[in-house]
Protein backbone atom coordinates (compact mmCIF):
# COMPACT_ATOMS: atom_id res chain seq x y z
CA UNK A 1 0.00 0.00 0.00
CA UNK A 2 1.03 3.60 -1.16
CA UNK A 3 1.87 6.25 1.53
CA UNK A 4 -0.58 8.38 0.10
CA UNK A 5 -3.33 5.66 0.55
CA UNK A 6 -2.02 4.91 3.88
CA UNK A 7 -2.53 9.16 5.11
CA UNK A 8 -5.88 8.85 3.69
CA UNK A 9 -7.15 5.36 5.89
CA UNK A 10 -5.60 6.89 8.83
CA UNK A 11 -7.54 10.13 8.70
CA UNK A 12 -11.24 10.41 10.05
CA UNK A 13 -14.17 12.17 7.79
CA UNK A 14 -15.50 15.86 8.75
CA UNK A 15 -18.49 16.61 9.79
CA UNK A 16 -19.73 18.87 6.46
CA UNK A 17 -22.82 20.48 7.04
CA UNK A 18 -22.53 22.95 3.49
CA UNK A 19 -21.15 26.27 3.24
CA UNK A 20 -18.06 25.42 2.14
CA UNK A 21 -16.61 24.95 -1.69
CA UNK A 22 -16.47 21.28 -3.11
CA UNK A 23 -13.15 20.06 -3.76
CA UNK A 24 -11.54 21.76 -6.95
CA UNK A 25 -10.99 19.68 -10.15
CA UNK A 26 -7.13 19.40 -9.54
CA UNK A 27 -7.74 18.32 -5.82
CA UNK A 28 -10.15 15.66 -6.86
CA UNK A 29 -7.87 14.22 -9.57
CA UNK A 30 -5.35 14.41 -7.00
CA UNK A 31 -6.87 12.62 -4.78
CA UNK A 32 -8.13 9.95 -7.45
CA UNK A 33 -4.91 9.37 -8.10
CA UNK A 34 -4.79 7.81 -4.66
CA UNK A 35 -6.92 5.47 -5.32
CA UNK A 36 -7.13 2.15 -7.00
CA UNK A 37 -10.15 0.95 -9.80
CA UNK A 38 -12.60 4.22 -8.41
CA UNK A 39 -14.16 6.16 -11.07
CA UNK A 40 -15.08 9.85 -11.04
CA UNK A 41 -18.13 11.27 -13.49
CA UNK A 42 -18.40 14.52 -12.32
CA UNK A 43 -19.15 15.34 -8.85
CA UNK A 44 -19.07 11.40 -7.40
CA UNK A 45 -16.62 8.80 -7.29
CA UNK A 46 -17.68 5.07 -7.74
CA UNK A 47 -15.85 1.40 -8.09
CA UNK A 48 -17.67 -1.81 -8.75
CA UNK A 49 -16.44 -4.61 -6.51
CA UNK A 50 -16.96 -7.88 -7.81
CA UNK A 51 -17.35 -11.39 -5.71
CA UNK A 52 -17.89 -14.89 -5.83
CA UNK A 53 -21.12 -15.45 -4.03
CA UNK A 54 -24.25 -13.63 -2.68
CA UNK A 55 -23.12 -14.13 0.83
CA UNK A 56 -19.79 -12.35 0.51
CA UNK A 57 -21.44 -9.41 -1.01
CA UNK A 58 -23.41 -9.03 1.85
CA UNK A 59 -20.69 -9.22 4.26
CA UNK A 60 -18.95 -6.67 1.97
CA UNK A 61 -21.71 -4.46 2.01
CA UNK A 62 -22.54 -4.91 5.94
CA UNK A 63 -18.42 -3.79 6.11
CA UNK A 64 -19.42 -0.77 3.92
CA UNK A 65 -22.24 -0.25 6.42
CA UNK A 66 -19.99 -0.17 9.66
CA UNK A 67 -17.28 1.71 8.23
CA UNK A 68 -19.97 4.86 6.62
CA UNK A 69 -21.28 4.57 10.32
CA UNK A 70 -18.10 5.28 12.18
CA UNK A 71 -17.07 8.03 9.61
CA UNK A 72 -20.55 9.05 9.74
CA UNK A 73 -20.53 9.55 5.57
CA UNK A 74 -22.37 7.19 3.55
CA UNK A 75 -22.31 6.25 0.05
CA UNK A 76 -24.61 5.10 -2.34
CA UNK A 77 -24.94 1.00 -3.02
CA UNK A 78 -26.25 -0.41 -5.58
CA UNK A 79 -25.93 -4.52 -4.81
CA UNK A 80 -26.36 -7.45 -7.12
CA UNK A 81 -25.93 -10.89 -6.39
CA UNK A 82 -22.19 -11.04 -6.88
CA UNK A 83 -21.24 -7.04 -7.28
CA UNK A 84 -21.52 -4.24 -5.11
CA UNK A 85 -21.53 -0.94 -6.79
CA UNK A 86 -20.38 1.98 -4.50
CA UNK A 87 -21.00 5.62 -5.01
CA UNK A 88 -19.57 8.23 -3.20
CA UNK A 89 -20.82 12.55 -2.91
CA UNK A 90 -20.65 14.72 -0.60
CA UNK A 91 -24.76 15.98 -1.06
CA UNK A 92 -24.17 18.83 1.65
CA UNK A 93 -21.77 20.71 -0.98
CA UNK A 94 -22.95 19.40 -3.97
CA UNK A 95 -19.69 17.23 -5.04
CA UNK A 96 -16.73 15.49 -3.75
CA UNK A 97 -15.25 16.64 -0.17
CA UNK A 98 -11.90 14.44 1.17
CA UNK A 99 -14.78 12.85 2.85
CA UNK A 100 -15.36 10.46 -0.41
CA UNK A 101 -11.96 9.72 -1.12
CA UNK A 102 -11.11 9.13 3.01
CA UNK A 103 -13.96 6.46 3.03
CA UNK A 104 -13.40 4.98 -0.86
CA UNK A 105 -9.62 4.26 0.78
CA UNK A 106 -10.74 2.45 3.65
CA UNK A 107 -13.05 0.43 1.97
CA UNK A 108 -10.32 -0.81 0.03
CA UNK A 109 -8.41 -1.29 2.77
CA UNK A 110 -11.13 -3.76 3.53
CA UNK A 111 -9.40 -5.99 0.90
CA UNK A 112 -5.50 -5.80 2.62
CA UNK A 113 -6.69 -7.30 5.54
Amino acid sequence: MSDTVYDLTSKQCKPCEGGVPPLSDSEAVAFLHQLEGWQRQDKQISKTYAFKNYYQTMAFVNAVAWISHREDHHPDMLVGYNQCVVTYTTHAIGGLSENDFICAAKIDKLFTI
